[in-house]
């Protein structure tokens, strides 16, 4: 059964019951309010019909006195009003029946011949009409000479009660119908947005990730519709980004390919005549042999980070000492490029626990990328100093910068804020990883032409 048959399936079920048990409720009200307000209005009758006689008749002989009284009775009444002797004969009745008729077969006159007021429902025999009866004692000196007997019709009453209980009963049948039809409305409106996110949701399962939801309501499934959206374009670049780095991995890996084959090819010719063209060979070679290897291990390193399979190896490690004997080993470099590279360092850094090599392999990647965008004449300084908790490095070059909109996203995988530049786009996220996983911190601030500021938290407990 689909969700729009259980949700329009769950609102009549509980409309139904609740407009049956008020239904139920509101006609036993009315019945019971007509009913009880006709009992009422003949036992205040019989009352005060009973209360008259006692204190205006009693001492009277109640046979020479009938006709009067049942005139004082009836007066104000339109019920038929019976006088009945303690033997149980009709005396005088208003309708004009015969006054030899024997009443005792009736419970409320029987009770009333023994002083106790009481009323009685049933049906009139010979026309099946329901009636209500209500007898009063009359009384003299305590001792009861008669009964007074109301008597009405309740045929009137029962067909109000019956209109009304129709009446109660269309309405019922019509709130059913109207939310019956809201529930429809208001379940389609909720399927609708689940068959638009089932329907993405088939689509995006076969690799269709350009499709765009309508966010058709603001509520939990156009909140849903939102976040598939967003997932579908985070899909669509990692896939965008993906591409790319395969094409420049590929690239990256054919360029020293083609270089170490083509010295081979040379080398084999006539390097072994020619003692310079084999040294400069051998070391094209080893330095692109280095390249291969270097991004073989980014490579493995993304793969073991992204499984979580990565394994940190922590050690007492002096930051001064390693920023220090990096710079001296990118020195070099620095210095053939024109670059100036500069370190400086606070005093009171503490020795914290660390992983060395993964720590070095964080500052040469981010040393190298400022290198790499760093013009000739521009400067690189490495600065560290601790503030309460943690010790801060910062790295700061006054290279190309990145763009505002690239600055989001250079620390995610793959992502290459110049396509053309070398490297595979794994570095900065690799670098981010391991500085998570020392329990620290990665920020990047840039301007385009004035230069990159890459700054790493590091507690040191």
């Amino acid at each position: 059964m689909g969700i729009q048959k259980r949700l329009v399936g769950s609102y009549v079920i509980v409309i139904t019951l609740t407009v049956l048990i008020l239904e139920i409720f509101l006609i036993f009200s009315v019945r019971y309010y007509y009913l009880h307000n006709v009992e009422r209005t003949l036992w205040n009758q019989a009352e005060l019909s009973a209360s008259f006689f006692q204190q205006y008749f009693t001492g009277e002989d109640l046979e020479k006195q009938s006709d009067r009284l049942l005139k004082g009775f009836a007066h104000n009444s339109d019920a038929q009003v019976q006088i009945i002797l303690p033997t149980g004969r009709l005396l005088q009745d208003s309708t004009g029946l015969p006054d030899n008729n024997i009443m005792v077969g009736h419970t409320d006159v029987q009770e009333a011949i023994q002083g106790t007021p009481s009323t009685w429902k049933g049906k009139i025999s010979s026309t099946q009409e329901d009636i209500l009866a209500v007898s009063f004692p009359l009384q003299t000196n305590g001792n009861t000479v008669g009964v007074v007997r109301f008597v009405t019709s309740l045929t009137e009453t029962l067909n109000t009660v019956h209109r009304i209980t129709v009446i109660l009963v269309g309405v019922g049948l019509l709130v059913i119908g109207i939310v019956t039809v809201l529930g429809f409305v208001l379940s389609w409106t909720i399927t609708r947005s689940i068959r638009d996110l089932k329907r993405a949701a088939d689509r995006m399962s076969e690799g269709d990730f350009s499709i765009k939801l309508r966010k058709r309501y603001q509520d939990e499934l156009g909140s849903l519709a939102d976040t598939l959206n967003m997932m579908a374009e985070r899909i669509l670049k990692s896939e965008h980004l993906k591409n790319d780095f395969i094409s420049s991995v590929s690239h990256e890996l054919r360029t020293p390919l083609t270089s170490i084959k083509g010295w081979v090819i040379t080398l084999k010719s006539n390097g072994v005549e020619d003692k310079p063209l084999l040294l400069e060979g051998l070391e094209i070679i080893d330095s692109e042999s280095d390249r291969l290897t270097h991004m073989v291990d980014e490579l493995l390193d993304f793969s073991k980070m992204d499984n979580g399979r990565i394994v940190m190896h922590f050690a007492p490690v002096h930051l001064p000492e390693l920023l220090d004997h990096i710079c001296r080993q990118l020195a070099p470099r620095a210095e053939r490029q024109g670059i100036s590279l500069e370190i400086e360092m606070d005093n009171n850094i503490p020795v914290i626990q660390a992983d060395e090599n993964r720590m070095k392999q964080v500052f040469i990647n981010i040393m190298d990328n400022s290198l790499k965008f760093t013009t000739p004449s521009g400067r690189i300084l490495v600065h560290a100093h601790t503030s309460p908790g943690q010790i801060v490095i910062t790295i700061t070059d006054t290279g190309s910068g990145i763009a505002e909109r690239d600055l989001e996203y250079v620390l995610q995988k793959f992502y290459k804020a110049n396509q053309y530049a070398s490297g595979s786009g794994l570095g900065l996220s690799i670098s981010d990883q391991i500085i998570r996983l020392h329990h620290g911190e990665l920020r990047i601030t840039s301007e385009v032409g004035k230069g990159t500021t890459v700054s790493i938290y590091l507690p040191t407990k």
